[in-house]
Parts: structure tokens; C-alpha cells; sequence
């Protein structure tokens, strides 16, 4: 049965569990082998009771039957199990509902970002920041992606008000006070390390490896890219609107004198034809800031229309591991 719309407050966490890591799975069965032994041993070596999450988001690759053997055999693996491919900070929220560790880490499947990283992120959270993020040194990612990643990281510095070298990474550590907030605020522009920077105090990146992804493909394509960018924009910031205005305020001075500018040139040169293309090229610059102000108010507008349904974030269709002591895990965010 899937999980009902329900909201409730996050349970407070134990003292048993130290460290929960959060992982989202969409159709990674090939490196989920090697990243649980790898994670596994990473966590071994911390010698603090930890816990592991797995999030399926909808694989179809048999990456959850997968998940579900590992869970039957540890008793610290948990598997979410959503209900369709909901994304990957969908997933990630989803196991923030169900971590109980004091400090949450989470990690990308594809093994590009290494789990032995994990213990640097937390030895930093423990100076005292609430939110420890790591930086792709050396990135291994086409330049293309590269450049979309650095573009993206800019806007969402801007729209955020605190400057990070990379957003996009997944390998960040959380205090479990951060955890409790983004869970109660039902926030739903889902960007993660965005919204946990707007409600730290402290944070801070540092920077980890990163490697080829040896298999399976991103899942970040160009276009999910560019829905990232409007997403991140228009979800934690007026700034692209007050942008506009003021391009539109701009571009309808130019237009009042460049028009004033023609008027005279008639009264003195007379009737011409010169120029005629040089107008449409004009026309075409203000349909574009125009379109591009109407899609920007349509996203806006859009944000405003899907708070009114109150659709959930994420539904969990089952919860494999669950520990019978806390049942009732399975819960939507909406």
C-alpha cells in the first residue's frame, strides 16, 4: 500500500546511530555491488554504529531486487522503495524521513564521488559547521557538463546569497538539527543543497576526488540541466524577476528615444528605407526579453499552482528492512 499524505514531525534521533547515509538509486545495478562494499568498508573503519539507505526511485534495471537481497543480509541496511520515479531530491528527502543518525551524509550511486570521502566531510561537520559540502577537484565529467555545472553553481550562489564552488555536488554532510528543519519547512523547490545553505548557520565545502564513471550513464542530461536552472532560479529567489523588470524598464527607455531619434531624422533627412532590417532585429531583441519575462512569471505562477495542490513530494511504496521498534516510516512530504 503506498503511503498516505500524511505530515508529521520528525522523530527525534537516537543515540544509537551516529551516521546515516543516504543513498538514491535509479537504475545503477552495476555499481551498487562495488559501492556497498566500498561503503561498507568506509563505515567498518569509522567503528560508530552507522546505518545505510538506500532510496529506489523507480529503477527498472533490477536494482532494487538487488537492494533487497543486501537488506536481508545487514540488519543496517534499509531500503526505500518509492512509487515511481519521483528524482533524485525526492529520494534524498525521503531518506531524510527515515535516517536516524545525528550526522546524514549523502552520496551519489555512480561512484564518481569515492564513499571513503565520507569520514573527511564528517571530521570537518564536528568542528562545529551545520552543513559540510565537498567540491569536485579534477572533475571527470565531458566539458560540456563541466560548463552547465559551473553556470548553474553561479546562479544558485546569486539566488542564494552564499557563494559555493559547487552546488551540484551530492557527497555533503548534515548536522541532524538541519535535518529536522528541511523535513518540517515541506519545502518543495527540491534542491537540497540549497536549501540546507539557507538554513545553516555555519557551512562550508571542501574539496574531495572524483573519478570516471566506470558504469551506467548521468542521469543529468542537458535538458533535466536546464529544468535544474529554472528550478533553483525561481525556487529560493526574487532576483530573475527583478532582473527583467529591470531589462524591461531598460529596453522601453531605449525604445522611447531610439523613437524620438527616428521622428527627428525624418523631420530632417525626410522619408527613408534604409534601416528596415536593422528594425526588425530591434523587434525581435524586444520579443525575446518579452517571452523570456512571460516564461519567467509562467514559473512562478507554476510554484504558486502546485503549493495550492499540495501534491506529495515523494510517496514510499515500501520500506524493506524496516525496524519493527519504528514502524510507520513510510510518509509523503506535501
Amino acid at each position: 500500500m503506498p503511503a498516505t499524505e500524511t505530515q508529521r514531525q520528525p522523530e527525534a534521533a537516537t543515540n544509537e546511530i551516529a551516521i546515516s547515509v543516504i543513498v538514491p538509486i535509479f537504475n545503477e545495478l552495476r555499481n551498487i555491488p562495488t559501492l556497498h562494499e566500498r561503503l561498507k568498508q568506509t563505515l567498518d573503519s569509522d567503528h560508530r554504529l552507522s546505518e545505510i539507505i538506500y532510496v529506489d526511485d523507480g529503477s527498472s534495471d533490477g536494482s532494487l531486487e538487488l537492494l533487497s537481497d543486501l537488506c536481508r543480509s545487514s540488519e543496517r541496511v534499509k531500503v526505500l522503495q518509492l512509487s515511481r520515479n519521483w528524482g533524485q531530491h525526492a529520494a534524498v528527502l525521503a531518506g531524510f524521513a527515515a535516517a536516524r543518525g545525528a550526522v546524514v551524509a549523502t552520496l551519489d550511486a555512480d561512484l564518481q564521488t569515492p564513499p571513503e570521502e565520507i569520514p573527511k566531510l564528517v571530521d570537518k561537520l564536528e568542528e562545529g559547521f551545520d552543513v559540510v559540502g565537498g567540491w569536485r577537484e579534477d572533475r571527470h565529467d565531458p566539458w560540456p557538463r563541466r560548463l552547465a555545472s559551473k553556470i548553474i553553481n553561479r546562479a544558485t550562489s546569486a539566488a542564494v546569497g552564499i557563494e559555493m564552488r559547487d552546488y551540484g555536488c551530492m557527497l555533503r554532510v548534515y548536522s541532524r538539527d538541519i535535518i529536522d528543519q528541511i523535513i518540517a519547512c515541506g519545502e518543495r523547490s527540491l534542491f537540497i543543497p540549497a536549501l540546507a545553505n539557507t538554513l545553516a548557520r555555519r557551512s562550508v565545502e571542501i574539496p574531495i576526488r572524483h573519478a570516471k564513471r566506470i558504469a551506467g550513464e548521468s542521469k543529468y542530461k542537458p535538458m533535466r540541466l536546464l529544468r535544474l536552472a529554472f528550478d533553483l532560479l525561481t525556487g529560493f529567489s526574487l532576483l530573475p524577476i527583478q532582473l527583467v523588470s529591470l531589462a524591461g524598464t531598460f529596453v522601453s527607455l531605449a525604445g522611447v528615444g531610439f523613437g524620438a531619434f527616428l521622428f527627428l531624422r525624418r523631420i530632417i533627412v525626410g522619408p527613408e528605407v534604409e534601416g528596415v532590417f536593422t528594425l526588425f532585429a530591434i523587434l525581435f531583441v524586444f520579443l525575446g526579453i518579452l517571452i523570456l519575462a512571460v516564461g519567467l512569471v509562467g514559473e512562478y505562477i507554476g510554484r504558486i499552482y502546485m503549493e495550492v495542490r499540495r501534491h506529495p513530494t515523494y510517496v514510499v511504496a515500501a520500506v524493506h528492512g524496516e525496524d519493527p521498534q519504528r514502524p510507520g516510516l513510510m510518509r509523503s512530504s506535501g
